[in-house]
């Protein structure tokens, strides 16, 4: 996975979202205990967290840098904020080359970096929308690409429901909803 990986799962939650950022986001979205609004805000924390990590090349542990999106900034701005995150791990991956590693529970590389973004975009856009009441699923194309670099003992199936199984939003035949999931970004 890659940049434009990044920058199509950002366009997707740009998508689905703008059209109802004047909906009420103070609602829970879907299962968790956050807010649509915070759900939103914890998206672009992670894709500033995959980029600092992988800007800095740290190797052993977590930078101590945290994303604070304001409390009470409009949706729509916090869509923004959102939007610039993912445009600014893109542009890290668009300068690391394949070689570098940074830590995310081990040496991660840059593909790793971008599977994961393009993962945490994905689920909490879903999230989101299940709180807002839209009708939306992660885009097929892109969640079998996280799926084979995040989830490689995933079970077979429609790529985005499977996603949204491995991430324990929804049961599937035969397999129960998950109550605690692992991605593997490591390249351990």
């Amino acid at each position: 996975m890659d940049a434009g990986d990044v920058e199509a799962a950002v366009e997707q939650m740009q998508r689905v979202l703008v059209p109802v950022q004047h909906h009420d986001w103070s609602v829970r979205a879907g299962d968790l205990d956050w807010t649509c609004a915070e759900t939103a805000a914890h998206v672009a924390h992670d894709l500033t967290a995959y980029a600092t990590q992988l800007a800095g090349r740290v190797p052993d542990a977590y930078l101590p840098l945290d994303l604070g999106v304001r409390p009470g900034t409009a949706p729509a701005v916090i869509l923004r904020v959102a939007a610039a995150c993912g445009a600014m791990l893109s542009s890290v991956l668009r300068t690391a080359g394949p070689e570098a590693r940074a830590w995310h529970w081990g040496p991660t590389d840059p593909a790793g970096f971008a599977a994961m973004g393009v993962n945490e975009t994905l689920v909490h856009t879903w999230d989101v929308t299940r709180g807002l009441t839209i009708p939306w699923a992660p885009p097929r194309r892109l969640s079998a690409a996280v799926l084979s670099r995040l989830f490689p003992d995933a079970p077979a199936g429609d790529p985005s429901e499977v996603l949204l199984w491995c991430t324990g939003r929804i049961a599937l035949p035969a397999h129960p909803r998950r109550t605690s999931w692992k991605m593997r970004a490591s390249v351990l």
